[in-house]
């Protein structure tokens, strides 16, 4: 069964992660920083280290959000950078942004379904993602959506929350995960499930080499494996 943010409706996951993510978007990159203590900010760096070395001029940004990720790519100076959501809310709060920085000319915010990618194929040199695949309803279909729009030879980067292994680490993340940051994250946020589906999410997501290997099932060569801050999130990538 599925992980969903609601569980009292019959609304399919990608429907009630719209709705969970339009409830919590004004708070959402107040919570971010402060529930992982700034440390997000760090692994979205890392990432974009990454993506720095294949000097990409167009940039697709999946499950964008309020657009943190596709900010932090500016700093390697591609061309454009175009960011999809299905949330509207936390498009418009990332809209802002752009706004205030000034930089709207250079990332493009759109509505947009990760699943079916409304982009031709073979369009971006890199298809990125910060923690978004793991709301994705089919995950493989999402994941073959972001491997035909890059170009031959393109670079998939993949931020993602994992699962940490080693003792005590995992006890006490586990804690916090699980009965810390669910109570932070209503009294901030007013949406309780939001923060009781990120660790049931967490869980649920195959991570490690079990997400590598379904990398290589859609298509993705020359996949890696970085894990970050013992274990809590990994980045992953791959060429096309």
């Amino acid at each position: 069964m599925a992980v969903v943010p609601y569980k009292d409706t019959a609304d399919n996951k990608k429907s009630q992660v719209a709705q969970m993510f339009n409830s919590i978007a004004g708070k959402y990159d107040f919570l971010n920083h402060f529930l992982s203590a700034g440390v997000d900010i760090y692994w979205r760096k890392k990432a974009i280290d990454l993506v720095a070395k294949s000097k990409p001029e167009f940039i697709l940004d999946i499950a964008t959000g309020t657009g943190d990720f596709a900010i932090e790519a500016l700093r390697i100076k591609p061309k454009k950078i175009i960011g999809v959501d299905i949330s509207e809310g936390m498009l418009e709060v990332g809209r802002q942004k752009l706004q205030k920085k000034q930089i709207s000319h250079l990332i493009e915010l759109k509505t947009g379904d990760s699943e079916n990618l409304e982009f031709e194929a073979n369009t971006f040199d890199v298809v990125m993602a910060a923690f978004g695949v793991r709301n994705f309803e089919n995950l493989e279909k999402g994941l073959a959506e972001m491997h035909r729009v890059l170009k031959p030879g393109g670079q998939i980067v993949i931020l993602e929350f994992s699962k940490p292994r080693a003792f005590p680490f995992k006890q006490g993340y586990n804690f916090y995960f699980k009965h810390i940051l669910p109570v932070f994250g209503k009294m901030i946020s007013k949406d309780r499930a939001a923060y009781t589906y990120l660790p049931e999410s967490v869980q649920a997501f195959p991570d490690g080499p079990d997400f590598i290997n379904i990398l290589k099932q859609v298509g993705f060569k020359a996949t890696a494996w970085h894990s970050l801050t013992f274990g809590i999130s990994s980045i992953y990538a791959g060429t096309k």
